[in-house]
């Protein structure tokens, strides 16, 4: 037991240990809570401001229709003579019309007593005709300012919604009235309960209006003073809805004016943290109220983090005071170490005198010296007698005990071992060999197996003062394990070669399952492409036969949905060419400002289409990549920009030098990508769904496809973002060597034509009367490149099988022009083309059409002097190409 005062010492620095413990998980508990906090509440000011980013767009989108309707000749007129039945009902119609084409909630034409006077749903029960709606804001605010917007619940409908109202203005000037939309926000509250988070829309009271979870709405998040409460009653915005309070506890203050709260009325389990943004436009709030849960988690293990450390350096510590106890207390045993070493060296000098005198014992013949040790030991002298030996020695040859005789020649003891065969089958060499050894003196070391299968391990070595003296030790154990290893190890050698050769056949068993699924891939892109190029080639004639604005719009969707399709089969396509490793990649020293002007040419009408703008900054480098590839990853980059990016949003394409190369970045004003989703969009079929384009956007394959294609070219690809500011992504590409930079040609001017006007049929087209031949196995492709053809004015013919135009071949003359498919059944366009030229004595000009993503066909059909168009056909693509084939053969 310990004396007191150890036990107080010891009680002392335990309670130290302890709270030192308990300060520093308190104060790392502190930090981490404080810092979880702020980064949470940076979190919620971004997604706060993505949402009010998705709110002003979606009001934004209806905010210039009441300005347009202002200026309607028939609602004008209406409100001219608002006595007019007519007026009236024709005022009603136009505003339903209108109502239908904008997906509004309701359209009011208000007189400038403040009375409906038409509306969209004029023929409804809750019709807003015969309403006064002076009380309302948005109209006094339209009266006198030109323009009001409100926040209410109907008065006749009793729905709520945004009402946006403009003043209708007659020839003076003078305000006769005013007209007003309604705009429904239920919809953009549909996201709002992701991730367990609560999100608020509350008016310029601190009412809640708008809320996913039904107990928050119609609460008030402070009390109303009574000019307050007044002026909600003589508007009456929120009609007969009790607005209730709402109770809270602010546990603590985070900059940037963040909360945390516990609730009480609606009740909460946790305490959550309060993030408000405030809308100026509207006047409005949003708020998101978000669990600090993950931030006490966090806390928790800062807390458990720091005690482990504190522990740890205690251990430490502790550690190395042992240390030093232990190096004093190694000094003194060294010390008497030493002492002990010296007194036990006298007593082994003298044990060694005594060793001495036993040898000399046994070659005197008094061998009891030998016995303890364990192997068989003989003795002889410088005469070759035997002169002694242990019982062992005897017991390992069976010698018969009168053989064993002081005395007695060793060669007759060898030859006794030769008569029984224990030394092979030369029994004499092995004599004069052993006797050999012993009259020279020099040490050996022999094995020798017994025909019974025992292995005996001889060692000879001289003695000082002449002599010899040999050990016999029976190593048949150790040498039966060696063989036992031996053979294991070859059982492990075969098992491994036949493990490897399974592993090969399972390996070559996958990728003749990979060249097979790459197979089948390519040929069900190959038949799916097919009706689709058929599809492309009516719609373009159903152009020429649309007059009307609402049918030309539905070609551009039905255009716009085949687009997509072909995209989407092209990116499968381009996912099995890269996992079979059939893509080509052809390096070279590449000047990005010729890519730089391929993308710009591409997206700049586009781009300008959407309300967007692209700009591309020049650059003079030269890179190390396939041009094709590099174009690839880049237009994907541009396109994804270009469906995330708002209206009047910008694009920036642009190069920065790096140390050993180029970073290409692709910049956008989108939403940004929250950073738990920046790795899965690089995945097939993900996507995000938010951005302008949504509902418009392809299956998820192009990031997917860009990913491969850099790792096929050894590039890295990244992205950044920034949520609600926006995102970039970036590609890295190596220098050019200095002798293929010599070598690189100039990037030349890129010109880009695109007139969708072309399928129109001109009196002075070369392709007028022009006979031209379609030769496709495919029913549906041929009749839609027949029925084009015919509206561009030509004499086209069709043949479904190279045995049918071949008989056509033999009876009529040659075409103008020849269309020919690559695959026609068991024959293909090359045989084909052979066969026809045989006829003709000389083809007409030929275009190779097909759908297979071969790369070899282009060049061989230009090694024949053709022409190639990949499907699905685009018209304006083959008009231009046989315009061009016509007009240069001047026929």
């Amino acid at each position: 037991m310990l004396p007191p005062r150890r036990q107080l010492q010891t009680a002392a620095w335990i309670a130290l240990i302890l709270a030192g413990l308990l300060l520093s998980a308190l104060v790392a508990g502190r930090i981490a809570y404080s810092q979880a906090l702020q980064r949470q509440a940076s979190e919620a000011s971004a997604l706060l401001a993505q949402r009010a980013q998705v709110i002003e767009q979606h009001i934004d989108r209806y905010r210039i229709m009441p300005a347009v309707l202002s200026l309607d000749p028939q609602l004008r007129a209406t409100l001219a003579n608002p006595g007019d039945t007519a007026q009236r009902q024709r005022a009603n119609e136009r505003l339903v019309q209108l109502n239908f084409a904008n997906r509004t909630s309701t359209l009011t034409l208000i007189d400038r007593n403040g009375t409906g006077i038409a509306a969209s749903n004029w023929d409804q029960p809750n019709s807003n005709v015969g309403y006064s709606y002076a009380f309302r804001p948005y109209f006094q605010l339209a009266m006198v300012h030109g323009a009001g917007e409100f926040y209410a619940i109907g008065v006749t409908t009793g729905v709520p919604g945004h009402f946006i109202a403009r003043a209708v203005r007659d020839e003076r000037g003078g305000a006769v009235g005013a007209v007003a939309v309604k705009v429904e926000l239920e919809d953009i509250r549909s996201d709002w309960s992701e991730r367990g988070d609560v999100v608020l829309l509350s008016d310029n009271h601190g009412v809640v209006f708008l809320s996913a979870q039904p107990q928050w709405r119609y609460r008030m998040l402070h009390p109303l003073p009574p000019a307050w409460q007044r002026e909600l009653r003589d508007t009456r915005q929120y009609q007969s809805q009790r607005l209730r309070p709402v109770a809270f506890d602010v546990q603590r203050e985070i900059d940037g004016g963040a909360r945390v709260v516990r609730w009480r009325e609606p009740r909460l389990r946790e305490p959550m943290l309060w993030q408000s943004m405030h809308l100026s436009r509207e006047d409005w709030t949003l708020h998101l109220l978000r669990d600090v849960t993950p931030s006490i988690r966090a806390a928790w293990i800062a807390r458990a983090v720091a005690a482990g450390a504190w522990l740890l350096a205690v251990a430490v510590a502790l550690l190395l005071i042992q240390r030093g106890r232990i190096a004093a207390l190694r000094l003194r045993s060294r010390q008497e170490l030493e002492k002990m070493v010296e007194h036990h060296a006298e007593a082994l000098r003298n044990a060694q005198d005594g060793l001495v005198h036993a040898a000399r014992q046994a070659s005197m013949g008094e061998g009891q010296s030998l016995e303890h040790l364990p192997q068989g030991v003989s003795v002889v002298d410088s005469q070759l007698r035997l002169v002694a030996w242990n019982q062992r020695y005897g017991e390992l040859f069976r010698y018969p005990p009168e053989l064993l005789q002081v005395g007695r020649p060793i060669e007759d003891l060898i030859r006794f071992n030769a008569k029984r065969g224990l030394l092979g089958a030369d029994p004499e060499d092995a004599i004069r060999r052993r006797l050999d050894h012993l009259q020279r003196g020099q040490p050996y070391l022999h094995e020798r197996e017994r025909p019974d299968g025992t292995v005996i391990e001889i060692r000879g070595n001289p003695m000082p003062d002449g002599g010899f003296v040999t050990s016999y030790a029976d190593i048949t154990a150790y040498k039966q394990a060696a063989r036992d290893l031996r053979t294991l190890a070859d059982s492990l050698e075969r098992g491994i070669e036949q493990r490897t050769s399974d592993l090969q056949a399972a390996k070559g068993e996958a990728e003749r399952a990979n060249r097979s699924k790459t197979r089948f891939v390519a040929a069900a892109v190959h038949d799916l492409l097919q009706p689709l190029n058929a599809a492309r080639m009516y719609l373009s004639s159903l152009r020429r036969r649309v007059d009307d604005g609402e049918g030309r719009e539905l070609a551009d969707h039905i255009e716009a949905a085949l687009a997509a399709q072909d995209d989407i089969l092209s990116s499968l396509l381009d996912i099995s060419r890269l996992e079979s490793g059939a893509l080509e990649v052809r390096r070279g020293a590449l000047p990005l400002a010729r890519v730089f002007a391929a993308i710009d040419s591409q997206f700049r009408i586009l781009a300008q289409a959407r309300g967007l703008r692209l700009h591309v900054l020049p650059t003079r480098a030269l890179v190390d990549s396939d041009e094709v590839l590099l174009r690839r990853i880049l237009q994907n980059f541009v396109s994804n920009a270009m469906q995330f990016a708002p209206r009047e949003g910008r694009i920036v394409l642009g190069a920065r030098r790096l140390r050993d190369g180029v970073r290409i970045e692709v910049w956008d004003s989108g939403p940004g990508i929250p950073e738990n989703k920046r790795e899965l969009i690089f995945e097939e079929f993900q996507r995000l769904d938010t951005g302008v384009d949504a509902p418009q956007r392809g299956a998820g394959l192009g990031l997917a496809i860009v990913r491969r294609v850099a790792r096929l070219l050894g590039h890295r690809v990244a992205v950044r973002s920034w949520p609600g500011r926006g995102s970039v992504f970036s590609v890295e590409a190596p220098y050019a060597r200095a002798i293929e930079a010599e070598a690189a040609p100039a990037a030349p001017a890129v010109a880009h034509t695109a007139d969708r006007s072309a399928a129109t049929a001109d009196p002075d087209s070369p392709l007028r009367g022009r006979k031209v031949w379609v030769i496709d196995d495919d029913l549906h492709s041929r009749q839609a490149a027949l029925h084009l053809l015919g509206d561009w004015g030509c004499l086209a013919d069709g043949a479904a099988s190279a045995a049918e135009a071949l008989t056509r071949a033999d009876a009529q003359a040659p075409p103008d022009l020849l269309l020919l498919d690559y695959r026609l059944g068991e024959s293909t366009g090359f045989e084909l083309g052979t066969q026809l030229e045989a006829k003709w004595k000389r083809l007409p000009p030929v275009v190779l059409m097909s759908a297979d993503a071969d790369p070899t066909l282009r060049p061989r059909a230009a090694e024949r002097d053709w022409h190639f168009l990949p499907k699905p056909l685009k018209p304006a693509a083959l008009r231009a190409l046989a315009s061009r084939l016509l007009l240069a053969r001047g026929e």
